[in-house]
């Protein structure tokens, strides 16, 4: 038989599994699973620069117990599975670049219990951050984590998210307590508890978290809240130099001043919201801080950011308690990604996200972007600098085979740079496909092979997000 007919054999061989597969699964759920054309293109895209794939069709489970036998069947068939939360991944973690099933959590959107007693509350994954936040308004609590996007709670967990508030309250990997999670065969496991603290065992949570559906599927997940602050005052200030805001932002954390937010936007990314925000801040460098408290410490502490601000050379330096002109600030922040992709149409963002030490953060930033000039890339700058978290986006037109190629080596570059100063590759949008090759530049062999030990003993068979992390770890069963 030739190579040819071999080929031919296994392809026919595939269809008949998938055939057999989707027939299970339609008759679980009847019009809960969709093959129709524009669904499928609909999951097999993220809001990345990477080219989008369709899957072989789309689940829309309801219940844990629908999700436990989504896998069951999918495991039975050995046929890759995938979970979706709202598509805002930005390293094409939910492209299925394998087909097979997409697991869409979107109609798992329901808050299960608050108790504001334990400063908690238990949600499903496909509730979305701002529908929770609305839910809790009336309890005087608060979830924290808010990485710019109206990102669900599931793909929080799955990236290990953070964003603008982590300086003061942590990422998801602080604010999880507890999660419900179903393996790849459809087995329910529970990690962690509603306790504020745990010594028992090994701590299957945090395997969990930013494991971007390689792992299982997170079904329920307990989240610690906080009480929203009594006074909340936020600064902005411009500079003339981007040298000088990023200085200024580390004198700041430097000093230990309690500030709850530090945000970064040059002047590129000035101008991009300005223009889709319809605001009209002046085209130079900023930092946008926010300061939570009681009234006499809130505004202790702002005089002394202000007095730190200027002797950076900062300039234009407004404050406002006023919550909503707080939230229009902070909404027209949160649009970045999208002034970004509204900026230089039709562009694609391939996005950086290193994190480094605090004392690396001026010359990571500097360097970045004057390598992006270099290479003639557009590459607005923005970051959580109060942790050393930045981003820098690239501007790409993806059928421009040369500018793809300058990009890459931009961000390779970025990405070396942070890990050699003591980084990280990814502080908050996770591996994905875009991160894959710095993970031993980062961990070490011996570590990405331990990780490579778990993934095949929790998947031995590679069905879960496929191509993701450790494309080397799926299993031929060919």
């Amino acid at each position: 038989m030739s190579v040819g007919d071999t080929t031919t054999v296994r392809q026919r061989a595939h269809r008949s599994v998938l055939t057999a597969a989707l027939g299970d699964l339609r008759a679980l759920l009847g019009e809960r699973m969709s093959t129709g054309d524009s669904v499928l293109a609909q999951y097999g895209r993220d809001e990345s620069w990477h080219r989008p794939q369709l899957p072989d069709a789309v689940v829309f489970p309801e219940t844990t117990k629908d999700v436990s036998d989504i896998c069951a069947i999918c495991y039975r068939h050995e046929v890759p599975i995938i979970p979706y939360g709202v598509g805002s991944s930005v390293e094409g973690a939910l492209i299925p670049v394998s087909g097979g099933v997409v697991v869409s959590l979107g109609r798992m959107n329901q808050v299960l219990s608050v108790d504001p007693g334990n400063f908690d509350c238990t949600v499903q994954p496909g509730l979305q951050r701002r529908a929770l936040n609305e839910y809790l308004r009336d309890t005087g609590l608060t979830f924290t984590v808010d990485p710019g996007a109206d990102a669900s709670i599931g793909g929080m967990v799955a990236t290990r998210a953070s964003g603008t508030n982590a300086v003061r309250y942590g990422t998801m990997a602080d604010v999880v307590r507890a999660m419900e999670v179903v393996l790849v065969d459809g087995t329910v496991i529970r990690t962690g508890t509603r306790a504020a603290k745990s010594a028992a065992g090994y701590d299957l949570g945090h395997l969990f978290i930013g494991s971007e559906g390689t792992l299982g599927i997170v079904t329920e997940i307990t989240v610690r809240l906080f009480p929203i602050p009594e006074t909340v005052v936020a600064m902005t200030c411009c500079f003339e130099t981007l040298k000088q805001a990023v200085d200024a932002s580390v004198e700041v954390m430097q000093a230990s001043l309690p500030v709850a937010r530090i945000e970064l936007l040059d002047d590129l990314m000035i101008d991009a919201v300005n223009s889709y925000s319809k605001t009209a801040m002046p085209v130079v460098p900023h930092l946008f801080f926010e300061l939570h408290g009681d009234p006499e410490s809130v505004r202790r502490n702002a005089e002394a950011v202000e007095e730190m601000v200027k002797a950076a050379g900062g300039f234009s330096i407004e404050w406002s308690e006023n919550r909503e002109e707080q939230n229009r600030l902070w909404r027209a922040r949160h649009d970045c990604a999208y002034a970004c992709m509204a900026y230089r149409r039709p562009r694609k963002m391939l996005t950086t996200d290193v994190c480094v030490p605090i004392p690396a953060l001026t010359d990571c930033i500097l360097s970045a972007s004057e390598d992006a000039k270099a290479n003639d890339i557009v590459a607005p700058v923005l970051g959580h600098v109060g942790d050393g978290n930045f981003h820098m986006v690239l501007l790409i037109d993806p059928d421009d085979v040369d500018e793809i190629r300058r990009a890459e080596g931009v961000s390779r570059r970025l990405v070396e740079r942070a890990i050699a100063a003591g980084g990280t590759c990814t502080g908050e949008h996770g591996v994905g496909l875009g991160k894959r090759d710095y993970l031993v530049l980062e961990h070490g062999s011996a570590a990405v092979e331990t990780m490579r030990a778990i993934k095949r003993a929790l998947d031995p068979k590679g069905l879960m997000n496929p191509g993701k992390i450790l494309p080397e770890s799926q299993i031929d069963t060919a």
